[in-house]
């Protein structure tokens, strides 16, 4: 099969076996996979990344030993696997389970190849009415609504989420859901159009400094955010996002960077924020909601390449400001 191999932050198409199967595992045909900033990252060298990444996928399941009822259905997949004994299940938050491996980030060969596999139990099964296009954002939108999973949100709350990129605007889509008056802050009018046309607040920045100057003004208003969520891909994201939430208030942590964070410590103790990391959501959730088209996530694919092409998709991925890129088997 061919398969897209991560080393050194070089990428190849290379050959490669299908992979082999343990109990409890089923063989997924790739249809689609998004490249996600993450993937951008590991490219960079974030977790001294070596292999085959891609974690937002949606496939076939073309051969499933202990369960032949789901050969033939389209699945996405959990990518977090936790490491136990063959035909055992794990029955902990697998997100955090000791040893796991995640497909496509570390120690499992991900979707950037035409086969990967995955345990049965990491499966969901897509449903008709849901185009693949569409379930293909249902990781990086689970991510996003893993905040409303973590933090009581309640209708008055004042909400902000810091960054227009595409994690950004579907975690401002999320917690609309909960909040009606979330605020969406970012450096692009085209991105934030995209949020603000289903009812999204907005507020556009051109540079750090003018973050810096929002942060000032709220803080003589006494306007300063119960819960910000950072969502930037920059490192330096978590630093504005402390200057921007109220005394006693909640910082969500989104950014995963290969580079390191400072950040004002004595603010954080002096102001009691609660900073609050998150990663991974509930996909069983976000395939309901794209099911019963509360969010619409088509407006956020930029383009759509052939796998044959996947470093042109690549260089496209890496573009500052590109939306989602989207490969196609």
């Amino acid at each position: 099969m061919k398969a897209a191999y991560f080393k050194d932050g070089t990428i190849e198409l290379i050959d490669k076996d299908r992979p082999e199967l343990l109990a409890g595992e089923a063989l997924l045909k790739v249809i689609v996979a998004g490249i996600c900033n993450t993937d951008i990252e590991l490219h960079k060298g974030y977790y001294g990344f070596e292999g085959v990444p891609g974690h937002e996928f949606v496939a076939i399941v073309e051969e499933c030993p202990d369960y032949p009822e789901l050969i033939g259905k389209r699945v996405i997949a959990d990518i977090n696997v936790p490491t136990v004994g063959a035909g055992s299940a794990y029955h902990g938050d697998r997100r955090h389970a000791p040893g796991r491996t995640v497909i496509g980030i570390v120690n499992h060969d991900g979707a950037f190849a035409e086969y990967l596999k995955a345990p049965v139990d990491n499966l969901y099964v897509v449903d008709d009415n849901v185009a693949s296009e569409a379930a293909v954002f249902a990781e990086p939108l689970a991510a996003g609504l893993e905040v409303s999973q973590q933090i009581h949100i309640t209708g008055d709350m004042k909400v902000m989420v810091l960054g227009d990129g595409k994690l950004g605007i579907l975690t401002a889509l999320a917690l609309k859901l909960y909040n009606p008056n979330v605020l969406l802050v970012g450096k692009h009018e085209d991105k934030l159009a995209l949020a603000a046309a289903q009812g999204v607040s907005t507020h556009c920045i051109q540079n750090a400094e003018e973050l810096a100057d929002l942060a000032a003004k709220l803080s003589v208003t006494n306007g300063k955010y119960d819960l910000v969520v950072e969502a930037t891909g920059s490192e330096a994201g978590l630093g504005y996002a402390i200057e921007l939430v109220r005394p006693e208030g909640t910082v969500v942590a989104k950014t995963t960077s290969h580079k390191p964070t400072s950040l004002n410590l004595a603010k954080v103790v002096v102001d009691e924020i609660s900073i609050v990391g998150s990663r991974c959501g509930d996909l069983g959730l976000a395939l309901s909601i794209l099911k019963q088209n509360l969010i619409s996530v088509s407006e956020l694919i930029e383009y759509t390449y052939d796998f044959d092409d996947f470093s042109a998709a690549f260089d496209h991925a890496k573009r500052k400001g590109a939306k989602k890129v989207i490969v196609r088997m």
